[in-house]
């Protein structure tokens, strides 16, 4: 029987695993996480959510105070489009954290960074366009675009130095969606090197509608596979959502065609992950009845996450001053319904809520956390290592 060790995945004439971690935001992909599998000479993600506030816990940086001194006057205005981020600080803070964390790379494996399109920021252009060149001139490894269709993203990086050097991915949900963007993009010149595929059943933002039971990840892979090669692209396609093993990504891979996988539950428990570790233990012992698909977000797409999430029963103040990472033209749909003062809110604070750890995402694989481990004599779960996660995928 075959193992997903018997398989590899090429980047510019190296061999790796074919397993991606994939980047889990607000910082429970820590620079810890994303190290360790490096160390291993695995690929893993760093997220860019809300990264100047992470830099600021992390290597002390203060762009979120200065932020929230900058714009307090306006913490009662309804109209928060003057609350524009400080492009040169924003660019500034995210080199310095991912140069941080590329510092300390081995050069074994790759660092990427996963790079959200909605994360609008009051003016989606300039600030996409701050933080990929930001991530490009630290030196990682490699940028996957996420969360949007990125229509834009190569062309806001075409001047980059690294343009032609760095790993470009694009996590996709369907065919159509990589074929809209190959035809809008093919003046660039600049090919991907990689596609996601990301299925139905993953965890946090999906790009399926109400219909998304009606979709599964192997058909979908085929069918982004095809076209990839149907187009002459021919870069390796990796699968993405509710692949809990190595058996189920080389059964995957055998049947789908696909290069490889990207997984991600099941490092949200490692001891390296940012996730709290009483939470860690809640999503151990999560059953499949615990998790829910809902609209709780304010960017308009689905999202999966624990049913207990402490996120969907709170009631925040909007932090936009200091954080508004889902500002659109000066409003956001929680800010919108806080402003109305509903008694049933729709949406949750993703912001405050997403950087203290109060939205609990999770694919639906997260009640199968418990088989993976043991409870100590405390009775609480023990935590694996990312390296013990990473080798279970390798070789089991």
């Amino acid at each position: 029987m075959q193992c997903l060790d018997d398989f590899r995945l090429s980047f510019k004439g190296r061999d790796f695993l074919p397993l991606m971690v994939g980047g889990m935001g607000t910082n429970i992909s820590t620079a810890n996480l994303v190290l360790a599998i490096e160390k291993l000479g695995g690929m893993a993600h760093l997220s860019d959510a809300m990264l100047p506030d992470v830099a600021d816990r992390e290597i002390g940086t203060h762009f979120t105070k200065e932020k929230t001194i900058r714009f307090k006057s306006m913490i009662e205005e309804a109209d928060k489009t003057e609350e524009k981020f400080n492009l040169e600080a924003l660019s500034r803070v995210s080199k310095q954290y991912f140069s941080d964390v590329m510092e300390k790379a081995t050069g074994k494996g790759l660092v990427l960074v996963n790079c959200m399109e909605k994360l609008t920021m009051n003016d989606p252009i300039a600030t996409l366009k701050a933080r990929l060149n930001a991530a490009l001139d630290a030196g990682v490894d490699g940028i996957t675009m996420s969360a949007g269709l990125h229509l834009s993203s190569l062309k806001l990086m075409q001047d980059n130095p690294r343009f032609n050097d760095a790993l470009f991915g694009l996590v996709v949900s369907s065919a159509r969606a990589l074929n809209l963007f190959l035809k809008r993009t093919a003046f660039i010149g600049r090919k991907l090197d990689y596609v996601v595929v990301e299925g139905p059943l993953a965890g946090g933002h999906l790009g399926f509608g109400e219909d998304w039971r009606n979709f599964k990840l192997e058909d979908i892979v085929k069918d982004v596979v095809k076209l990839v090669k149907d187009t002459g692209l021919n870069v390796p396609v990796l699968g993405a959502g509710g692949i809990f093993s190595g058996k189920e990504a080389v059964d995957l891979m055998k049947k789908t065609g696909a290069s490889g996988i990207q997984a991600a539950t099941r490092f949200t428990i490692a001891q390296e992950s940012g996730l709290p570790d009483p939470v860690k233990q809640v999503y151990i012992d999560a059953k499949d009845e615990d998790v829910e698909v809902n609209h709780a977000s304010p960017t308009g797409y689905l999202m999966r996450m624990l049913k207990n999430s402490p996120a969907l029963t709170a009631n925040n103040r909007p932090n936009c001053e200091s954080y508004g990472y889902m500002l659109s033209h000066g409003s956001c749909p929680y800010l919108k319904e806080w402003l109305e003062n509903s008694s049933e809110k729709t949406k949750c604070c993703l912001c405050t809520n997403m950087r203290n750890y109060k939205v609990w995402t999770c694919g639906t694989s997260v009640s199968r956390l418990k088989t993976t481990t043991v409870r100590g004599q405390d009775g609480k779960w023990v935590l694996p290592t990312a390296e013990q996660i990473f080798n279970d995928y390798r070789l089991a």
